[in-house]
């Protein structure tokens, strides 16, 4: 009897450097690639906000059809059901034996509990569940101190990593895969083009799979050689080329960070290194950074007092005063630019996020989770410990020293938007 492996997509979209898609196919005669769409999941309201809005789903959508291409190639596909794993992995050992599912490792809570209960489902049944880690730089069992003692502040982090720890070289790339044949009744999804469209705005690349995150990298780095500047250009508001504009395919798992970190490397090689082909790979260990958090406080930062465990901070809900930051119709115009960008576009540039929840939290003195739920619905790039622990640190009952973030908007926006050319942008209309 053949061995069958499953190999439960998430946010590892991608063919290059992936564990659990190299290690499936390696272990069994043959993989089924399976991705679940969740409408009631997507659907589901947190502080009034759906939790996938219709811009990330599109920029999925698009994903999901470029990595069933590339599947296709290699001579399998990429199976998407809809519905939530456990029914589908259900139905999926009832019609096959199963030898293992693999997925990766998560970070978030609520994913954290779904695979805890994935794997309590799939033993009763006599399947092994396996969960690898596939999403940061450095690999958590390279870490220089365990999870549990992991600094509380970023810069005392990274001194000791950059020492201590090296980047892995690359998962291999498979070359070919054989799928079983399924029943027909489990194409249920469309990989259609419809519904995909997304505004581009200024600042967007176009979005799509692993292949468009490639050509995108390359542009940046050896193409056009914007990586030369953005040290000195990423707190730009407004531009395609002012930062790497890779966190879209980072949170989709559509590019590997240990594949941006060699190919930076490869540039420094080959071309150049300074200051901001290192802060590159700074930004991408602040991203591993709270990963790792996360995994230290995996309840915390979801909560009003943060990791701290007590603040001033309270939990303010004005339905009004929200509804009018959510809509760009604030009192202030810089603000408002900002939130048109975001809704219309599912993106917006990092300082003026950081402007956005610091006016959220301290000017309307709203609760700052309602804050990072509207980002979690809206944001093309949204991944949940940046998304999550960046709000935290603004709010000061994150890894923050300083205990909090409040910008001065006026002085804010005589450095970065004195002509008013963001304003211009979006309140045009």
């Amino acid at each position: 009897m053949k061995k069958i492996g499953v190999v439960l997509f998430t946010t590892d979209l991608r063919l290059h450097d992936n564990t659990t898609l190299n290690l499936a196919i390696k272990e069994n005669d043959l993989v089924i690639p399976l991705f679940c769409w969740d409408e009631e999941q997507m659907n589901q309201l947190q502080f009034g906000f759906p939790r996938i809005g219709s811009i990330r789903r599109a920029f999925l959508n698009k994903v999901l059809i470029d990595l069933h291409k590339v599947l296709k190639d290699l001579g399998g596909y990429l199976l998407v059901r809809k519905g939530n794993n456990a029914e589908i992995l259900a139905e999926i050992t009832n019609e096959f034996s199963i030898h293992k599912v693999y997925t990766k490792k998560q970070v978030g809570i609520e994913e954290k509990r779904q695979n805890d209960n994935l794997k309590n489902i799939l033993r009763k049944k006599g399947v092994d569940f396996e969960e690898y880690s596939t999403s940061t730089m450095y690999h958590p069992s390279d870490l220089p101190f365990s999870m549990s003692s992991i600094p509380e502040v970023f810069t005392k982090f990274r001194k000791v990593v950059e020492k201590e720890a090296i980047v892995r070289e690359l998962v291999p790339t498979p070359t070919k895969i054989q799928c079983p044949a399924i029943p027909k009744e489990w194409m249920d999804f469309s990989f259609s083009e419809n519904n995909t469209q997304i505004e581009k705005g200024f600042s967007l690349p176009e979005l799509g799979g692993e292949q468009n995150a490639f050509q995108h990298l390359n542009w940046y780095l050896f193409e056009k050689q914007h990586i030369l500047n953005y040290k000195e250009t990423r707190n730009e508001l407004s531009g395609l080329e002012f930062s790497s504009k890779l966190s879209p395919w980072l949170a989709f798992g559509c590019i590997s960070p240990k594949y941006i970190y060699h190919e930076v490397k490869r540039f420094e090689t080959e071309c150049i290194a300074n200051d901001s082909t290192y802060w590159l790979i700074f930004e991408l260990l602040w991203r591993d950074f709270f990963r790792f958090s996360f995994k230290k406080h995996p309840i915390e930062y979801y909560q009003l007092h943060g990791i701290l465990g007590k603040s001033d901070r309270k939990a303010n809900r004005n339905t009004e005063i929200i509804e009018k930051w959510a809509e760009g119709k604030t009192e202030n115009d810089f603000i408002n630019a900002a939130m048109l960008e975001l809704k219309a576009t599912g993106w917006m540039s990092n300082r003026m996020r950081q402007l956005v929840a610091s006016y959220f939290i301290y000017d309307l003195d709203q609760d700052w989770r309602v804050g990072a739920a509207y980002f979690e619905s809206q944001l093309v790039d949204y991944d949940v410990s940046s998304n999550w622990g960046n709000w935290a640190y603004i709010a000061g009952v994150g890894n923050d020293p300083r205990a909090g973030r409040q910008f001065n908007l006026e002085k804010q926006e005589e450095q970065y938007d004195k002509e008013k050319r963001y304003q211009l942008l979006w309140l045009k209309n």
